[in-house]
């Protein structure tokens, strides 16, 4: 049975707070943002102590934590910022397993220098792929060195935005420290916004075997090109897409969710699907929305 989660991050609230209100809405995981009230877990402050904390809140609430939120621009184009981003992920892995999980999520990075969802024609080229490859092998390296796993979350305007650079990066890296954050909706552009299927089809045939967490959202063709925001307490919570498509909570877009919940339970029967991409007065109507599709179709 695939178990229904959500980003803590949509609960701005003390630690004690965001679980209960994570358990009132009805979810069974949740994927951790490292942002409570009444914790510093900001860069350098994090410590075994304060992961535990967090783990065993978490698990005495029976509200497993299945992967921490790292977003953060890998290929940052000022070499320092660039430095403190990969320095950030790398923390964050050293402590995954004291927060409880081995996975650690991020974006796979941008050249744009005004935003890390905006795209910039140097993303495409060889030399950014391989610009990120390196940064990506030696994250998988470090992870698995520090009994983690890297997950990359791709994204249409980022480095790695098709399904096939994905599955060119993860085959050429192969690597058990690297794994996939599975978002099909972070695949489409204005080339494939209406041929959702086959492209959900060819997600799965090409990736399936990488995938350890799935995410819940929605994509439809964007009135308005500009970036656009929802509510969030961090930029990866509320952003809500750039450019041809955007990216609404789950139920909102074009998005064949009866397709994407069978083809992801085939060969993951009991993988977590984390809600995002919605306000907090949304996530009641997101909830139910996920847990009827799952039980339209038996999974």
């Amino acid at each position: 049975m695939i178990a229904v989660g959500i980003f803590t991050g949509y609960y701005p609230y003390t630690l004690a707070e965001t679980i209960e209100r994570a358990k009132k809405d009805g979810m069974s995981c949740v994927q951790l943002d490292l942002e409570f009230k009444d914790i510093d877990l900001s860069q350098g402050n994090i410590t075994k102590e304060k992961a535990n904390k967090v783990r065993d809140a978490f698990r005495d609430a029976n509200l497993p934590i299945v992967a921490i939120s790292a977003y953060t621009n890998l290929t940052h184009p000022e070499p320092g910022k660039r430095e403190k981003n990969i320095a950030y992920i790398k923390e964050i892995l050293a402590h995954a397993r004291d927060f409880g999980t081995p996975y650690v999520v991020s974006e796979t990075g941008t050249y744009n220098v005004e935003s890390d969802w905006l795209y910039d024609p140097k993303n495409s080229t060889e030399e950014a792929y391989q610009e990120f490859k390196a940064i990506a092998t030696d994250l998988a390296k470090f992870a698995y060195d520090h009994d983690a796993v890297f997950l990359i979350e791709n994204y249409v305007n980022n480095i790695i935005g098709s399904v096939d650079q994905t599955a060119r990066l993860l085959q050429e890296i192969n690597h058990p420290g690297l794994g996939l954050l599975l978002d099909p909706t972070n695949y489409f552009d204005d080339s494939n916004i209406d041929d959702v299927d086959p492209t959900i089809e060819k997600i799965f045939h090409v990736l399936d075997d990488k995938i350890k967490i799935a995410h819940a959202k929605d994509c439809k063709r964007a009135e308005d090109t500009r970036e656009k925001f929802g509510d969030g307490s961090a930029e990866h919570n509320s952003f809500r897409g750039a450019g041809a498509v955007e990216l609404p909570g789950a139920g909102l877009g074009v998005l064949n969710y009866n397709l994407y919940l069978k083809r992801l339970a085939k060969n993951h029967p009991n993988i977590p699907i984390i809600i995002e991409h919605i306000d907090e007065s949304d996530i009641p109507r997101a909830k139910k929305f996920v847990d009827d599709t799952l039980k339209k179709e038996g999974v």
